[in-house]
């Protein structure tokens, strides 16, 4: 059974989806859901030239922070104990230090099917880089309209 789980949450209706399918899960006396958004490091533009001035990444922060308070009201709503999580980095490293830390069993994620299959294994989307890096199962919440 699982008692920690990690959502990884950005805000995108791919996200949206791993929230609603760990709100399907059966409440669990016990159980902790950690939902994770992670804000990527603004240090690759400041490498390729570009400046990115510190009010935007304050009002990423908030934005994503609103977000993210949202999703886990919903969550809540169903009765789950919820603690969020707003991180700075690269979305693979911070998940799998985040499993590792917390001692989670599962992880949910969203994903986009809009890529040709091979493509996205070729090219190596986060969550197929995810499968190489955390030593606990994936879920991978899929839009059930399509």
């Amino acid at each position: 059974m699982y008692r920690k789980i990690l959502v990884a949450f950005d805000g995108s209706p791919e996200s949206r989806l791993a929230v609603d399918e760990c709100s399907n899960l059966m409440q669990v006396s016990g159980r902790e859901i950690h939902l994770v958004c992670v804000l990527h490091d603004p240090s690759p533009y400041l490498l390729a030239g570009e400046f990115v001035p510190e009010p935007a990444l304050a009002i990423d922060r908030s934005r994503m922070q609103a977000d993210l308070n949202e999703a886990a009201a919903r969550l809540t709503e169903r009765g789950f104990s919820v603690t969020t999580h707003l991180e700075d980095g690269e979305p693979v490293d911070v998940i799998s230090r985040m499993v590792e830390s917390l001692g989670i069993d599962l992880v949910i994620v969203g994903h986009r099917r809009s890529k040709k299959f091979a493509l996205r294994w070729w090219r190596g989307t986060v969550d197929s880089m995810l499968v190489e890096r955390v030593h606990c199962s994936i879920l991978v919440a899929g839009d059930r309209e399509r």
